[in-house]
């Protein structure tokens, strides 16, 4: 049964919201150097959403109003094809901004499932107020524009090295990108990321930690 579970929060729940908001804001003076006034501006566009371990925060055919930052927590992003068999397009853990992004940008239906692999407690901002934070804080439109860029490169590698890498190669890139992620999500999971078989991808794993 799937089940599509998320909550908006406006108050303080079991993580301390004032942490939550801090990793965000880590996150883009990393990126750009913001006025204060911009910074407080964009933080109170954010609402904070909770996602519970085995439920969807999207699902095909829903319309994409927000994008999301993950404070705590790993979710997987999916579509499944017309034989049914899923295919995982990105992992998002802690300081990862996932959404549909095209569906988001387009104003169309979402095409994918974003699922939380673990208790998930994320950062939202939706279209209208995100606009408006352009508007008012033009810098954040080029702290948005560096994150598309990151996320086309990161695409391009990861086309590549399925081409040009075998699947040790492409299990060690993996465990760069999502540090500790490999004790967080299931082999066959990783497996279905890489493009390999779960069989497969246990023996490189036994044979890396032998050596």
């Amino acid at each position: 049964m799937i089940i599509l579970v998320f909550v908006i929060v406006k108050s303080e729940t079991f993580y301390d919201i004032c942490t939550m908001h801090q990793s965000i804001l880590q996150h883009v003076y990393q990126h750009i150097s913001p006025k204060e006034d911009d910074v407080i501006f964009f933080n109170g566009m954010l609402n904070e959403v909770t996602v519970p371990k085995g439920t969807f925060l999207l699902q095909p055919g829903n319309h994409v109003k927000d994008e999301f930052f993950v404070v705590k927590g790993c979710l997987k992003a999916y579509y499944m094809d017309v034989k049914g068999n899923q295919h995982i397009i990105q992992f998002a853990v802690e300081n990862w901004w996932v959404g549909d992004f095209d569906a988001f940008y387009n104003n169309t239906p979402s095409s994918i499932y974003i699922e939380a692999i673990e208790d998930s407690l994320l950062l939202s901002i939706d279209s209208d107020s995100l606009n408006h934070v352009f508007e008012k804080a033009p810098i954040f439109e080029r702290y948005f524009r560096i994150l598309v860029t990151e996320a086309f490169i990161s695409q391009r590698k990861r086309i590549l090295s399925a081409q040009e890498k075998n699947t040790q190669q492409r299990y060690v890139e993996f465990c760069t990108s999502y540090s500790n992620i490999e004790n967080r999500v299931a082999n066959y999971d990783i497996a279905n990321y890489l493009g390999v078989s779960p069989e497969n991808l246990s023996r490189v794993r036994r044979k890396l930690k032998i050596s």
